[in-house]
């Protein structure tokens, strides 16, 4: 009998097989983005309807808990989890459609004062972290993973230095883990604190996008404030996911002659590989908007899809963070996080002060 031969699988088969995968977990974020979306028009309602005055709480809160309750309380099953991890897609599929809502010359107005300060903050984190983590003793490549992580773009940042630096996954998931805690507390106390110091929409959206680490974090709570905020957040935290390439290629270059490997060869090719493409999506149609190539019923439809991608993505940010799961990878590195992010979170609101004058 003569052997059977092995057919290649259809690409046709192997969408279908995907998008059976993340299925589940897509239905479940919308529904826990929904159900926010739900209880923010239920409490307005039934406060109208009974001369209440309740407080504003929007879907993206509602979101988050609903999704923190089930992850921290049923769990999150595997089936699920494919579908839930397309969060980080649907925030940059909405950061690229929310260049819809910014004339590039608004961009270049507060990029050239969002820049100075990046590099200013990106400058003393990496700086302070790197001295803190030696400090408290912890090895070398995580020390560095949580500089790069606190000072960039968090998780993302952590996943390209990982690979560029030859990290341990054990270091690289105890970096992970302090981040995504550190970023789910931030998120609730950096509103409290500008409602409290009564910072402009402006002024508080520049330090939440330079003084949270993730960038789903950056943009609920630039929400929970106000949607100016969330704009200027966002519009901020992208000058800073820009810098990841250049950041992630010097410490490429540094761990490769200390440990006397190849190193990096094409640095162009590097570059272009590390660098966040949706950060290029977003100036895109930013430029296209400011051409005035999309209608105004256009540019509301653009918009409309953005708030959509985003409910999931604020869905997604509660449903994966495990605080049990993240107790497990030890204390020291949330320590060294948690301090690490408490001065870089006073080090940026100084540093916000201290440009207000140029921001109105």
């Amino acid at each position: 009998m003569a052997d059977s031969i092995a057919l290649p699988q259809s690409q046709p088969l192997s969408i279908f097989r995907r998008a059976a995968q993340i299925l589940p977990g897509l239905v479940l974020l919308a529904s826990v983005g929904y159900a926010g979306k739900f209880l923010e028009r239920t409490v307005a309602t039934y406060g109208k309807a009974h001369h209440l005055t309740l407080p504003n709480i929007e879907y993206v809160l509602w979101a988050i808990l609903l999704g923190l309750l089930i992850s921290n309380t049923a769990g999150l099953p595997a089936a699920f989890k494919p579908g839930v991890a397309t969060y980080e897609f649907w925030l940059k599929a909405g950061i690229v459609l929310l260049g819809s809502r910014f004339l590039l010359g608004d961009v270049l107005k507060l990029g050239g004062i969002s820049l100075l300060l990046v590099a200013i903050e990106i400058t003393l984190s990496l700086l302070f972290m790197t001295a803190l983590g030696r400090a408290f003793g912890l090895k070398p490549k995580l020390t560095t993973l949580l500089a790069v992580g606190s000072s960039i773009c968090g998780v993302s940042a952590i996943i390209a230095t990982k690979g560029a630096i030859d990290a341990d996954d054990e270091d690289s998931s105890f970096a992970i883990a302090a981040i995504l805690a550190l970023g789910a507390i931030a998120l609730f106390i950096f509103p409290v604190v500008g409602h409290w110091l009564g910072m402009s929409d402006q002024a508080y959206g520049l330090w939440a996008g330079l003084g949270i680490d993730n960038t789903a974090e950056v943009t609920a709570a630039g929400a929970l404030y106000s949607d100016a905020a969330a704009k200027v957040a966002v519009l901020a935290k992208t000058a800073r996911n820009a810098m990841i390439g250049f950041v992630v290629l010097g410490y490429a270059l540094y761990w490769a002659r200390k440990e006397g490997t190849e190193g990096v060869g094409n640095k162009a090719a590097f570059l272009w590989k590390k660098f966040p493409k949706f950060v290029l999506g977003f100036l895109i149609i930013s430029a296209v908007a400011t051409a005035h190539v999309f209608s105004k019923d256009q540019l509301t439809s653009l918009a409309n899809l953005s708030r959509w991608a985003f409910l999931l993505t604020f869905a997604g940010v509660g449903l994966r963070t495990n605080f049990v799961e993240m107790r497990k990878q030890g204390l020291r590195p949330f320590v060294v996080g948690a301090l690490g992010e408490v001065v870089i979170a006073v080090l940026t609101l100084g540093l916000v002060f201290g440009a207000d004058h140029f921001l109105r």
